[in-house]
């Protein structure tokens, strides 16, 4: 994740004003912080950054923006959720984070806080969905309703995932692949990566499915049809993500016991060889000793062929052995 610097905390992003007749005009910062953003006549949506504490500052003084709802959208650290406080909807969603320098995989947050009047969002880094619909309202096609905007958000969060969780099936296949060819090491390390990248996913995808399923329940008079049929796509989608990253963690776990199991046999097989090493040399061993002993008495030792004879019986012991090991089907 990168580090920000100073001048990546100021307070607004961007903003815009929607009239009833679908007319959209850009927010100006020094205008705005003047002003009480729960004043607004039209629709409004303003996007701030999270690290900004004069970002902060100008939603405490809005007496009719409940605390609660402006620590969280300014809080450290938190899980993907939807929940109703009075006539808004405060909504935490995760996104990939296609940032420089960044994995896409560390999931980055953005913060929601809707009314039928008002959208507030903070982020800490940049969301290609933020941009997404800064271009589609740019192109002079605003959201209808404030729900339709926080749903196109969701979409866009949700459809730039799906890339993510494939690379994902993608690297589980390769892992099998090197597991599979036996001239390649087992990828202990990659299995390591792949299974940790998977957990993180998961950590906030199966809660944002959860999130979305309590957007769709609690904000049912905040959203049109259309969009309500949208927000069930979507959590499909997320379903079938989060559904994908609990077959890549088993798949994980598979290969694991397939490199274990693998590693058992090879040892076995090694400790088999050096068994029956063992077993053949012992005998040998026992007859050098015993016709090495330097005392009186030894067979042989005036004989010019004894070390010859002695070499072609330790042969025939040698394979003997062999023979009776075979009969007995242990090799």
């Amino acid at each position: 994740m990168q580090v920000k610097t100073d001048h990546d905390h100021h307070p607004f992003i961007l903003g815009y004003s929607v009239a009833s007749d679908g007319t959209v005009q850009p927010l100006d910062w020094v205008e705005l912080r003047q002003k009480k953003i729960s004043d607004a006549s039209e629709r409004t949506w303003v996007h701030l950054n999270r690290l900004s504490s004069e970002a902060r500052a100008w939603l405490d003084q809005d007496s009719d923006i409940d605390p609660l709802v402006t620590g969280a959208l300014f809080q450290e650290d938190t899980r993907p959720r939807a929940t109703r406080i009075g006539q808004g909807l405060l909504m935490n969603f995760r996104g990939a984070n296609h940032n420089t320098g960044a994995e896409a995989e560390d999931l980055i947050s953005i913060r929601v806080w809707m009314t039928d009047k008002i959208v507030i969002t903070t982020r800490a880094y940049s969301i290609r969905a933020v941009d997404d619909l800064k271009d589609k309202i740019d192109a002079g096609d605003p959201p209808e309703t404030n729900g339709d905007l926080v749903c196109f958000l969701v979409e866009r969060l949700t459809t730039r995932l799906e890339p993510v969780v494939a690379s994902l099936e993608e690297k589980a296949d390769e892992l099998e692949a090197e597991w599979l060819d036996l001239s390649t090491p087992a990828p202990k390390l990659k299995l390591s990566d792949f299974r940790r990248t998977a957990l993180s996913l998961r950590r906030y995808i199966t809660p944002q499915r959860e999130a979305i399923s309590s957007l769709i329940r609690e904000g049912n008079d905040l959203f049109s049809d259309g969009a309500k049929i949208k927000f069930r796509e979507i959590q499909d989608v997320t379903i079938r993500l989060s559904e994908d990253l609990d077959l890549a963690r088993e798949r994980a776990v598979v290969i694991q016991e397939q490199i274990v199991e693998q590693r058992g046999e090879a040892m076995n097989q090694r400790l088999f060889v050096l068994a029956i090493v063992s077993a053949v040399f012992l005998p040998l061993g026992f007859l050098t000793g015993l016709f090495g002993i330097n005392i009186g008495g030894m067979p042989g030792v005036d004989n010019a062929y004894a070390f010859s004879i002695f070499l072609v019986f330790l042969i025939a012991v040698t394979a003997g052995l062999f023979g009776l090991f075979k009969w007995l089907k242990w090799m």
